[in-house]
């Protein structure tokens, strides 16, 4: 018989000596880890340019299908609609792309990569603060789409083009905390099909039933109560107003207070939801 040999312990530190010959790499900062999920997006958009159909030819559809099909009835004349209603799809398209912010993060999901994401020694809210990031890049390119096509077909903002820039980055501070909401459905629900359905079912009342279109005192006196509290009139009212130089001091005001709110009541419940799913 042979006698049983006892394994001795082995020192932590001559197994931290054979598994690594070199000394570990600094912990990334969030800012960098971010900036990296942000570029993954980008690549995302460079190896399937399909996705940017949402921001390119939508928005052209939406604007000369409204401006030519409703201009002369509700204005007298394209041109004279055109002044009021482009502000008004553009924030319509832009609102309308940030609910594929939860439709991408939900993609992810079910596919297994967040999940090693979560393995990484990172940041964690950076696997969603960069695609956040990233949708800025789609926001800014429906509204120069948008813009670019107005200024073909007549349209002229009375502010110039320092009225337009202060137009759209309010518009992309609202989009960018609109976002946060279907962050949190696409953590939320199960398959994607749900989070379209979700995000359109809450879309298609904001948008359409406001004064993107029409004026609200051309309402009903119960519909036109609902549009002039509807969040996105107000910010319409306020991207018009910057456009063309009209005084809008106080809608701006309640869109960066709308703003901040979302991010206040959205940021900290979908941070809470995703480390939940760990």
């Amino acid at each position: 018989m042979t006698a049983t040999t006892i394994p001795q312990p082995v020192a932590q530190e001559a197994v931290r000596t054979a598994l690594s010959t070199s000394a570990r790499p600094a912990r990334p900062s969030g800012l960098s880890t971010s900036l990296t999920f942000w570029w993954r997006a980008m690549l995302k958009i460079k190896h399937v340019p399909e996705q940017l159909f949402d921001v390119t030819a939508f928005p052209i559809m939406f604007l000369l299908m409204f401006t030519y099909l409703f201009g002369g009835a509700l204005a007298g004349s394209t041109g004279a609609y055109l002044q009021e209603v482009l502000p008004g799809i553009l924030v319509m398209t832009v609102t309308w792309i940030t609910m594929y912010t939860g439709l991408t993060l939900n993609r992810d999901i079910a596919k297994g990569v967040h999940d090693r994401f979560r393995s990484l020694p990172i940041w964690r809210p950076s696997t969603l603060v960069g695609p956040l990031l990233a949708d800025g890049v789609r926001y800014t390119m429906a509204s120069a789409v948008i813009l670019g096509l107005g200024l073909v077909l007549g349209f002229r903002p009375g502010a110039g083009a320092a009225g337009v820039a202060a137009a759209l980055g309010l518009l992309l501070v609202f989009s960018f905390s609109l976002s946060w909401i279907w962050t949190l459905v696409g953590l939320l629900m199960r398959s994607d099909n749900a989070v379209f359905a979700v995000s359109n079912m809450v879309m298609f009342p904001l948008t359409f039933v406001s004064n993107v279109f029409v004026a609200p005192d051309t309402l009903p006196s119960w519909l036109e109560a609902f549009v002039k509290v509807n969040p996105i009139t107000i910010l319409v009212s306020a991207i018009r107003g910057l456009m063309h130089g009209q005084p809008v001091g106080g809608e701006i005001g309640v869109v960066f207070a709308i703003s901040a709110a979302l991010v206040a009541v959205f940021g900290p419940l979908t941070m809470r939801v995703y480390r939940n799913k760990a």
